[in-house]
């Protein structure tokens, strides 16, 4: 019954009208969150909690990348379950102001992270909290894709979104590093041998991500709210997602790319996670230096996706897929091996090229495959499948760093999920060409 609504609903398309206010209100939030992905996750505070809060880069190195595993986790657990519940109730909106809004509050408190050791263990666990909450209204977020969208332009429409998002991240790197990082006096009277200049991006952040993230909830189109209890959301959710799990084998092409996606998403999220502290490490880059690589990577990875955005659509999404998986296991084993700086400035540019179209691509994909009235469900199986595993990524990393004593043996181990989940995706049957 599941695989037969899911290929009637790649055979019909609703006719509808797109708003295009609303639309671009959803894109907006790519542009909201982008920040915080960008700056808390992978580029400024990682590497402040790893070189300067850590006892040693390489404990901060373990313990970061164990936080942020245990928080991708949880996420994972209660994806699907949490996508069925509203599937019953209809409206997406007020889950994604929810976990907004945990992620922007405990973005701030990070403010107070004093660059100490004994100020480690409250980094992580609100550094946890944040990006569970990011986490999980961004599941919420892409299960709205089509409403703005139609099945013509739904691999444009993700890829816009996608550029538009590391516009953002770009905008907000390039603010914390003139105005906080650069000057030899921080504005606000901020004291820089307490570090205030870098805590302060947490502030700006969450400034950016509560502001850009409203229009989102003012003009954007929400799905109809349904006349259903709470109380029989919970108990039809959980029921729904119980008998999804029990019937995953006969989801038969949407199951194979949940999987593929499971694997290459531990290398693609390990990348993001652990890539300042790599360039930190590895290369020895300071924070202006990480910031500039950080600018680099999100100028390359806009461009990427806008332009696969048109790509998308014209070949599909899993062609778009395969060929930005090959190009990052190219680039990822150069990576590994250089030893110029310089060298690895380009490589991280050629990186983010082709890492925003494997995101869009994958949200395209998902969004084609899947019937509309299960949308929230399957996209948290789509996040289940992207968080699943991917404590593996950031885990095995920290602690293959530290057994093997070279962050170069943790990089490596991203090639390997690239690879086993490009073997995996590739069989994915093409049912007709828009996939």
């Amino acid at each position: 019954m599941i695989l037969a609504k899911i290929k009637t609903n790649r055979f019909m398309d609703k006719i509808k009208t797109i708003d295009k206010k609303s639309t671009i209100s959803w894109a907006l939030y790519d542009w909201a969150n982008q920040a915080f992905f960008t700056l808390i996750i992978t580029f400024v505070f990682a590497t402040y909690v790893s070189n300067s809060v850590a006892n040693s880069i390489d404990e901060g190195t373990a313990m970061w990348g164990t936080a942020i595993s245990i928080s991708f986790f949880a996420v994972a657990i209660l994806a699907p379950i949490l996508g069925a519940i509203s599937d019953k109730k209809g409206n997406l909106k007020p889950w994604i102001g929810f976990f907004t809004y945990l992620c922007v509050f405990t973005t701030a408190l990070l403010w107070f992270v004093e660059p100490r050791s004994e100020y480690l263990l409250v980094a992580l666990i609100l550094v946890g909290v944040a990006n569970f909450g990011g986490e999980f209204a961004t599941v919420f977020y892409n299960a709205l894709i089509t409403e703005v969208s139609s099945k013509k332009n739904i691999g444009k429409i993700s890829g816009w979104a996608w550029g538009l998002g590391y516009a953002g991240g770009i905008l907000c790197l390039v603010i914390s590093l003139v105005f906080f990082v650069l000057p030899a006096s921080a504005p606000f009277g901020l004291d820089k041998t307490n570090s205030e200049e870098i805590r302060a991006t947490a502030l700006l952040v969450a400034v950016w991500f509560a502001i850009f993230s409203i229009p989102l909830f003012i003009f954007t189109k929400d799905r109809k709210q349904t006349s259903i209890s709470y109380k029989n959301a919970i108990s039809d959710g959980l029921k729904t997602t119980i008998s999804t799990i029990k019937n995953f084998p006969k989801l038969g092409e949407v199951g194979r790319f949940l999987i593929a996606r499971m694997i290459y998403t531990d290398g693609i999220n390990t990348v993001f996670v652990m890539g300042g502290i790599y360039a930190a490490g590895t290369f020895g880059m300071g924070f202006q230096e990480i910031l500039i690589f950080g600018i680099l990577i999100n100028v390359t990875a806009g461009i990427g996706a806008a332009i696969f955005a048109w790509i998308d659509d014209f070949i599909g999404p899993k062609k778009t897929i395969i060929i930005s998986i090959i190009a990052l296991i190219i680039l990822g084993t150069l990576g590994c091996i250089v030893e110029s700086k310089n060298l690895f400035y380009l490589i991280g540019a050629g990186l983010g090229i082709f890492i925003g179209p494997i995101q869009s691509s994958s949200r395209s994909l998902m969004a084609r495959l899947t019937p509309d009235e299960k949308k929230a469900e399957f996209f948290g199986l789509y996040s289940l499948s992207g968080k699943i595993t991917t404590f593996l990524g950031p885990l095995v990393f920290g602690w293959v760093t530290v057994i093997l004593g070279s962050q170069r043996y943790g990089m490596a181990t991203v090639i390997i999920f690239l690879i086993i989940g490009l073997i995996v995706l590739i069989p994915l049957k093409s049912i007709n060409k828009d996939i």
